[in-house]
């Protein structure tokens, strides 16, 4: 019974994992083609500024937000779960309403200090009007994170994942002929088209959730958008850390480097997480809800935390492998051979994502558990680390070096959230989670030799064929975990083509 239900638990999160991944690995392909297109038209300096913005807009939708749209998919959550409609219709209510106000202030203080942000961006203010338009983003950002933490918060993964898929095929389709039409002046317009069009789809899909219409008395809106800001608070902080950190080190290269530098960068920086990024999402939108449910229990708990990272890791270690194997042809494809230096940035990077995958599961438990504090210092120490070494690592191997920090980050973070996760609920990784990290740093040392030693097409043979090996095993290992539901059936027809053991 016991092994009925861990395959049962197995599966549980394999399904989950693979109804947001199979969107998100849809969005990927939709934005990478985007960016092709747009690597050609614009070159590295284009995809450059377009990360300073973007930059930017994330920083600041991070302290705009408040929080508030993280806190509204546990306090959903947890309205739902109490089986109180008129509970759920106050706390959807005084979510919109935030969001609302939050937009409207913050796009009104983004427009004021327009050309600060050129100077902290770019060393002058010639892009202060550029600055200026994007406000307005703020403003479609917030009223869309409230409108999607409304239906992750009731668990409509199906209508999430739909959205996101929507809302890539709709910017793709704003901006290649905008760039196309006015070149890099086209970056601006793209932008706020294709934020406008992303709050239209999840209105569409929010407004078909049905929730209780009520008029709550002002003192019921003040109540909770009391609670909504008090545990949104922890989430602005490490947001903006993460968001922070990566403004300071595109800012510091374009500044000590040049914009096609930052380019570049940004380049490395998009490919080293497009394959694992379902992986994480699915941790976000599925994985944490579940996890919070179990949180007061540590067994249930640390039982959760390696099942997820056992999947995650088998998902997304051969797609690691294939890119650190294929680096300078992920680049080539995805942007163009003007990307001279991104391939060695995505060499360094791509290993410090498999370290993220194995790491964020164990930081859930703290959000879980909500230990704001631990959160709060864990996050500011890893980042603060990460422009530190970014800024070294800049200064004595060039753009590589900014690779090499973001491994330096992850290896750090990976041990800081093992003693945190064993000190707050005495989690331990399983024997299986424990072979199969061994195995992932094993064949990752093995590939990243290769790329930096050997020649073509060496390098790239010995990578390919560590990524198929490993694949074929995690493919089996899927397979066994994933009972005899739906996924088992699809993944099945695979397995058949596969020799046995």
């Amino acid at each position: 019974m016991a092994e009925s239900g861990q395959k049962s638990s197995h599966s549980e999160a394999l399904k989950s994992t693979s109804i947001v991944g199979g969107a998100t690995i849809f969005v990927m392909f939709v934005r990478m083609a985007r960016t092709k297109v747009l690597a050609l038209l614009l070159g590295p300096a284009g995809i450059g500024l377009e990360g300073i913005f973007d930059s930017a807009i994330n920083l600041s939708k991070t302290v705009v937000d408040l929080g508030v749209s993280s806190a509204g998919v546990r306090q959903i959550a947890a309205a739902v779960g109490s089986g109180n409609q008129r509970i759920v219709a106050l706390t959807v209510a005084a979510l919109r309403r935030c969001c609302l106000v939050l937009g409207l202030i913050g796009a009104v203080v983004f427009f004021l200090l327009r050309s600060r942000l050129s100077v902290a961006s770019f060393g002058n203010a010639s892009h202060a009007d550029d600055f200026g338009w994007l406000s307005i983003i703020l403003l479609w950002n917030s009223l869309a994170g409230g409108q999607g933490a409304l239906l992750q918060g009731m668990r409509r993964i199906g209508d999430l994942a739909k959205m996101n898929a929507i809302g890539a095929v709709v910017g793709a389709g704003l901006s290649i002929p905008l760039v196309y039409a006015f070149g890099i002046r086209g970056i601006v317009p793209y932008m706020i088209a294709a934020a406008g069009a992303a709050v239209f789809v999840s209105w569409n899909y929010a407004r078909k959730v049905p929730v209780q219409t009520i008029a709550p008395t002002n003192k019921e809106l003040i109540q909770e958008t009391g609670h909504l800001l008090r545990l949104g608070f922890v989430f602005m902080s490490t947001g903006m850390m993460s968001t922070g950190a990566l403004f300071l080190i595109r800012s510091i290269v374009t500044q000590q480097v040049s914009l096609a530098a930052t380019g570049e960068f940004q380049a490395a920086s998009a490919l080293s997480t497009v394959y694992v990024g379902f992986v994480l999402q699915a941790m976000g939108t599925d994985f944490y809800p579940r996890l919070t449910a179990v949180a007061t229990d540590n067994a249930k708990c640390n039982q959760l935390v390696n099942e997820q990272a056992e999947i995650s890791i088998l998902l997304a270690l051969p797609g690691v492998l294939a890119t650190l194997a294929a680096a300078p042809w992920v680049i080539k494809v995805f942007y163009s051979g003007r990307f001279t230096e991104a391939a060695a940035i995505l060499t360094w990077q791509i290993i410090g994502t498999y370290l993220q995958v194995n790491s964020w599961p164990m930081g859930y438990i703290l959000v879980a558990k909500g230990r704001a504090s631990a959160m709060f210092w864990s996050d500011l120490f890893s980042y603060a680390l990460y422009v530190g070494l970014a800024w070294l690592g800049l200064r004595w191997f060039g753009l590589p070096g900014l690779g090499v920090a973001y491994l330096g980050l992850y290896l750090f973070h990976w041990a800081l959230m093992f003693v945190l996760a064993k000190s707050v609920s005495s989690f331990s990784w399983s024997p299986a989670n424990g072979r199969l990290t061994l195995i992932g740093v094993a064949a990752t040392a093995i590939a990243l030799a290769a790329r930096l030693f050997c020649p073509e097409p060496w390098a790239t043979l010995i990578g390919g064929l560590l990524a198929v090996g490993i694949g074929i095993h995690c493919l089996r290992t899927l397979l066994r975990h994933a009972g005899n539901d739906r996924i088992a059936r699809v993944m099945g027809r695979f397995g058949k083509l596969l020799p046995k053991a």
